[in-house]
């Protein structure tokens, strides 16, 4: 029983860990897109 509840928390800590750095990197590009350097046509 100790055994799947480890696994049950590491997959809900691994899922966390995959929203924070999915929700970082969509952030990251949206500063890009708005600091980008805007070029003379």
């Amino acid at each position: 029983m100790k055994k799947v509840l480890l696994v049950l928390v590491a997959a809900l800590g691994a899922a966390m860990a995959k929203k924070k750095l999915d929700d970082s990197r969509d952030e990251q590009a949206l500063w890009a897109e708005a600091t980008d350097t805007v070029e003379k046509a």
